[in-house]
């Protein structure tokens, strides 16, 4: 899933997301399913940007939602200069076998010291023999 955000003239930040089923951590029988994902942030502005801070809305297949808020994401808070990517592997832990998680990007533009958000589209979390 790739989502391209243009913020003013000077910025384009692209994020790629690829999900993963880690089956040998997961107990469906305990109602446990375990989901990586790596997600790829592309600066192709002219400017370094900082992700500061990270939301993510996690939707469950049963309609549980959970919020997840925090500073920078796997514990940095990286600088990604003019065509540069950072890339990272996180976890989340569902319920049931599907959910959606989306989200948004803190970023501020190192230049101009200007904040603003990134959109990260809705992926979906696909347990085995799930519909993708």
């Amino acid at each position: 899933m790739t989502l391209t955000i243009p913020e003013g003239l000077d910025h384009a930040i692209r994020v790629d997301v690829a999900p993963d089923f880690r089956i040998e951590e997961s107990a469906p029988d305990e109602q446990r399913f375990v989901f990586s994902y790596t997600v790829t942030v592309h600066n192709t502005s002219r400017h370094s940007v900082q992700l500061l801070a990270r939301y993510w809305k996690i939707t469950q297949g049963s309609g549980k939602v959970q919020e997840v808020r925090g500073k920078g994401v796997v514990g940095q808070q990286p600088m990604i200069g003019p065509g540069q990517t950072f890339r990272y592997t996180s976890r989340a832990i569902l319920d049931g076998p599907v959910g959606v998680m989306e989200g948004t990007y803190t970023c501020v533009d190192t230049a101009s010291q200007r904040p603003f958000e990134v959109a990260v589209a809705p992926f979906r979390l696909a347990g085995p023999n799930q519909v993708h």
